[in-house]
């Protein structure tokens, strides 16, 4: 292969596909959007995209807590992509919904890295299965659109592996997608798509990562910088003028030969798959992935209201169906990820058929309303025994490219909710939309229904819910703040004049509102059902355990309600040790069952090192501490009636290299530190008169020498062990310090 020929490799053909290389078989392959359908574009006109099933979104999926069912979509939507000739689709994302604000929150799973990896994972698995390679997004740190393609997510080291990072490892470890997306956004002044740190060190040196990395379309900023960093194939095209940058840095030594070769070789063992695998004439049935996507929307609506059990509705009732979302849904995003589906079901066609309903549209099309508006509304309310008012967000209110201002509804939606409230007392309010919104009517209605962007088939699945035919089983994938005051990054989102600082640290969702006492509207991992679930037993293998062992839990759940139904055991880890600051949880396993009226089961985890483990940035590394935690289950962050503890023996654990500017009280946590720490005390004893004085003290004035001790000691323990030079009035030397780290190297 010629070097021309292997810097053609490095960049699209055109938009959407890679280069060919006819004379040595080298294929070019179709990208193309995702991650909730299929969105395949004639070059830059996505308004002219091909029929193809759309799902719910991601918001909406990791809501289902059901990795198996995000398995069987992925095996869909790599079907569909077989169809249409598509190699790779540009997704899922996995991106921390560090701000219910982030414009893209509808296509990302969740502020928890656990669900968002889980739920990836078992995506690109179904979707792989196929032959069709997944492009995890967008790595990493892009949770804002607002300056996404100059703006700096500045993160301190631990926050990034704590929160930001391990949702793409679970996905990279668990599913090994074929292409990594990077982002357009810099980490810490350097942009993703030439970050050393992230496409080599952490992608592929810790994590094993064999695929290739991929732009973000037009996320390239220094071509030649990125090939050196990690940064394989530039997309879009762009005509062969980076290709000769490439060439030309090879031919000045700016880019080795060998890197290069890297490079194209990760390149083409992905087209050649890709092609080897592709199915000639495949076709995919349109009727069965509707009725997938009919089950999958119905696993992620969330009950998060329903006071004297009004749900299901009772069909011999009248009911009064309210709002144009009802005959007109909001079912997807808007951005890069727009689907145009095969067909679009409405709650309002699908409830008609097995009830007796009025209609009244509320507000238009522009999410507006009137007098006239709302007095329908009102009439067809007071007419009926039961109103059920469809609201949520517009297309206009989020999207890629922009964030939200503000957590609320339009006016019209809220305005319309309360005027309905007034005259009709069983009021039931369902949402469209994909991310959390505030709900200042939520005490005047006795039921909601969460139903985020349900795709196509959602109207026929909240119908199935409504109506008790389904029963629903979605938890919350985000906290729902009461206002957006509330919220963690309230201060400091969006980022603006190119910098975001990420000043609340790991204290995101459900681990801020624990941490400082503030009641979520609802909280993580929160949803309802038509019957009702009791925890009745925990079990773990072992009391104490090393942190190295694997700890097997026990959980066990009875549906104790007279509906068959499935829910979402959830097992978090409480550390209760004071080593470092640490969230009062974290989830690390959870599981979906079902269970018939009275039945009883077993769910099984396994918890090992990492489940323990906080991330130390003065080892660079992951460590744990010696002490008691506490293992928490139950079917939400807020409701974790089981709970045992044991004992955990830190047997990893690393320390920073001791030197002039350690402080001192780090000798005295060091191992080869203690014998020096009491050398230094002993050094410094005369600073306080210890031993020296034979004046006889009363009690009284013995017992304030003892606390001016400890009071000299607990600053000198905060000092630099070097600072005792200056203050030991010559009898504490740099050549004795010097000599003393000597003996802990």
């Amino acid at each position: 292969m010629t070097l021309e020929e292997k810097a053609s490799l490095c960049s699209g053909r055109d938009f959407w596909s890679t280069r060919p290389i006819e004379r040595l078989e080298i294929p070019s392959v179709f990208m193309t959007d995702g991650p909730h359908g299929l969105r395949k574009a004639t070059g830059t006109d996505f308004t002219n995209s091909v029929p193809a099933t759309c799902f719910p979104t991601a918001a909406g999926l990791a809501s289902s807590w059901n990795p198996e069912l995000l398995h069987e979509m992925g095996i869909a939507l790599g079907e569909e992509c077989q169809a249409n000739n598509v190699q790779f689709l540009l997704g899922p994302g996995v991106n921390m919904k560090r701000s219910p604000l982030g414009g893209r929150n509808f296509e990302y799973f969740s502020e928890d890295p656990i669900l968002a990896g889980k739920m990836a994972a078992a995506l690109i698995n179904g979707l792989q299965s196929q032959g069709v390679g997944a492009s995890l997004k967008h790595f990493a740190a892009n949770n804002q659109e607002f300056e996404r393609l100059s703006n700096n997510s500045v993160i301190d080291e631990r926050t990034l592996h704590e929160i930001y990072l391990p949702a793409f490892e679970i996905a990279v470890k668990e599913a090994q997608p074929w292409t990594v997306m990077c982002s357009y956004n810099k980490l810490n002044g350097t942009y993703a798509s030439e970050n050393n740190l992230l496409l080599d060190s952490i992608l592929r040196k810790q994590w094993g990562f064999k695929g290739f990395v991929v732009s973000d379309w037009g996320a390239v900023s220094n071509r030649v910088a990125g090939i050196n960093a990690g940064l394989d194939l530039e997309m879009p095209g762009n005509g062969g003028l980076n290709d000769k940058k490439i060439v030309a840095a090879v031919n000045s030594g700016q880019i080795s030969k060998e890197r290069l070769d890297e490079v194209v070789t990760q390149i083409v063992a992905q087209l050649l798959k890709t092609h080897e695998l592709h199915k000639e004439g495949a076709t995919y049935d349109k009727d069965k992935h509707h009725e997938l996507a009919r089950k999958v929307s119905s696993e992620c609506a969330v009950l998060l209201k329903n006071s004297n059990n009004i749900l299901p509705l009772d069909k011999s009732k009248k009911i009064a169906l309210i709002g144009n979302f009802a005959k007109a849904p909001r079912y997807q995003g808007a951005g890069s990820s727009q689907v145009n589906p095969t067909r679009i079901a409405n709650v309002y066609d699908a409830l008609s058929k097995t009830a007796t309903v009025s209609f009244a549209t509320g507000y238009t099309a522009d999410a507006t309303t009137d007098a006239k508006l709302i007095a329908e509304a009102q009439e067809q309310a007071k007419n009926s025994q039961i109103a059920v008012v469809v609201a949520g967000l517009p297309d206009t209110y989020e999207s890629e490219g922009f964030d939200r201002s503000n957590m609320d509804m339009p006016e019209a939606f809220n305005t319309l909710i309360e005027a309905v409230a007034k005259v009709q007392p069983n009021v039931v309010v369902v949402l469209m939309n994909g991310s959390a919104v505030a709900m200042p009517w939520a005490g005047k209605v006795k039921g909601i229904i969460e139903c985020w962007l349900g795709g196509q088939a959602g109207g026929e699945a909240l119908a199935d819910i409504l109506t008790g035919k389904v029963n629903p089983s979605g938890k919350l994938s985000e906290s729902f703040a009461v206002k957006l005051e509330d919220t963690p990054s309230y201060l400091n989102f969006p980022g603006r004049d190119g910098t975001t600082i990420y000043g609340e640290g790991i204290f995101i969702g459900y681990r801020y509102y624990d941490k400082k006492k503030v009641a979520p509207l609802f909280p993580f991992g929160f949803g309802l059902s038509y019957t009702t679930f009791a925890y009745t037993g925990m079990d773990i293998s072992k009391g104490a355990a090393s942190d190295t062992d694997h700890v097997k839990v026990s959980v066990k759940v009875k549906n104790t309600g007279k509906a068959a139904g499935k829910e979402v055991v959830q097992l978090y880890v409480q550390d209760e040790n004071k080593t470092i600051i640490r969230p009062e949880k974290e989830l690390k396993h959870f599981a979906k069952v079902s269970l018939q009226p009275g039945e009883e089961t077993t769910v099984s985890f396994e918890l090992s090192y990492r489940d323990f483990a906080y991330y130390s940035e003065k080892v660079h590394s992951w460590q744990t501490s010696n002490g008691k935690y506490n293992i928490l289950a139950g079917g939400s962050s807020a409701d974790l009636p089981l709970h045992r503890s044991l004992d955990i023996t830190a047997t990893n654990v690393l320390y920073a290299p001791l030197t002039r500017n350690s402080l001192l009280k780090e000798f005295a946590q060091h191992p080869k530190g203690k014998a020096v720490y009491a050398k230094l005390m002993e050094s410094m004893g005369s600073m306080f008169g210890a031993g020296n004085s034979t004046e006889k003290l009363t009690p009284a004035q013995e017992d304030a020498r003892k606390k001016m001790q400890a009071m000299m000691m607990a600053i000198l323990n905060e000092m630099p062990v070097s600072k005792l030079v200056s203050m030991g009035g010559g009898k504490f030397t740099d050549q004795m310090l010097d000599e003393m780290l000597l003996q802990v190297q």
